[in-house]
């Protein structure tokens, strides 16, 4: 068996840690934050709720322009409960994984109908909506009221698993060991600052492929370079293939739907993608997802 290389990751030492990180992070961030229109201090808790859904899994180039374009059409939960989900699909456009649309939705009209048309700011409420997670509810009870939460994203969870315990990547689920290194670097005052500047780090220097190390804040004490980098040990970490899968052809039959503003013949379905048998496969999961209805008259439309 070979022995791990650099710390392991039980190795970190909690006490002593924080000040040692935080200060030299807090500066960094203070000079080199993205102007983000959600992290302005005129951010709604609304735009700021449907920030963090659209950012899962998605660059913030691509979605600058639909957050901005949501907010034109839908300035309140209100505004967006009013409106079928379908136009909450259609709106979303091609930002992928189009069921965090359906769960904006339904988070709007949960809003309304429980929460007098405000964005609850207890975590234990956000956590409730629909399709909302523990980092969701952490990160807009933090960035919207100020709360003083855990917030764990992929960037924040690479950081740390970096600069404390000196590993390439963390686990491929957060474990109790980073939670309580997370919860050990929690400022007693403005934590919600300190979230979002471990999560810009890890955006824009500690990237997954190719770390900026020559740019880190904290590169002289980082336990990651101070143990020589070493390289990953775990299972291999491959990238999602997108060309030829079922995502792509679920996208194409969606674009279809949003396009057409109305009911679709099956033909114009079957015309934008060639697998027959892939092709009903992801026209049957759309359906069972709530993206799209089937008409009694055989034709398909987005969900009314």
């Amino acid at each position: 068996m070979t022995a791990r290389r650099g710390p392991t990751r039980h190795s970190f030492k909690l006490p002593g840690v924080s000040l040692s990180l935080r200060e030299p992070i807090l500066n960094w961030y203070a000079e080199k934050a993205r102007d983000l229109p959600w992290r302005r201090p005129d951010a709604t808790s609304w735009g700021i709720l449907v920030s963090e859904i659209m950012l899962q899994q998605t660059p913030v180039a691509r979605v600058l322009p639909a957050w901005e374009a949501w907010l034109r059409r839908w300035p309140t939960p209100a505004d967006l409960a009013a409106e079928p989900p379908g136009e909450a699909v259609r709106q979303w456009g091609r930002l992928g994984y189009p069921r965090r649309a359906l769960n904006l939705h339904a988070c709007a009209r949960r809003i309304v109908a429980e929460h007098g048309g405000e964005v609850p700011s207890r975590y234990e409420e956000l956590r409730a909506l629909p399709g909302v997670g523990d980092y969701t509810a952490a990160a807009v009870a933090s960035f919207a009221f100020g709360g003083r939460h855990v917030v764990l994203d992929t960037n924040v969870r690479r950081v740390l698993a970096r600069a404390v315990q000196g590993v390439r990547y963390p686990a491929r689920a957060t474990t109790a060991a980073e939670r309580r290194i997370a919860e050990s670097l929690l400022p007693a005052v403005d934590a919600p600052r300190w979230a979002v500047a471990v999560m810009e780090l890890g955006a824009l220097v500690c990237t997954a492929r190719s770390p900026r190390c020559a740019d880190c804040p904290i590169i002289d004490r980082c336990a990651w370079r101070l143990a020589g980098c070493p390289d990953h040990d775990g299972p291999p970490r491959r990238g999602q293939a997108y060309a030829g899968t079922d995502r792509q052809c679920r996208g194409r039959l969606l674009a279809v739907l949003r396009q057409a503003h109305g009911p679709v013949p099956k033909a114009a379905l079957d015309a934008a993608w060639d697998d027959p048998v892939q092709r009903e496969r992801a026209l049957d999961g759309l359906v069972a997802d709530g993206l799209a209805e089937v008409l009694e008259d055989g034709t398909y439309r987005l969900p009314g």
